[in-house]
């Protein structure tokens, strides 16, 4: 989120993980996305995007 601050719902947020899935190796993230349309289950959402 910090790399991309024009993300602004969590869908976009997905999006940009896919494609950063693409050329990353590994992925972290420890702070819940502050969207209003993040979901209970974003951490898993967040990893089954990038695998």
């Amino acid at each position: 989120m910090m790399q991309h601050p024009e993300v602004d719902s969590f869908d976009r947020l997905l999006e940009v993980v896919k494609e950063r899935s693409k050329t990353e190796m590994f992925f972290r993230i420890d702070v819940k996305p502050p969207f209003s349309d993040t979901p209970d289950n974003w951490e898993d959402r967040l990893e089954a995007t990038f695998t």
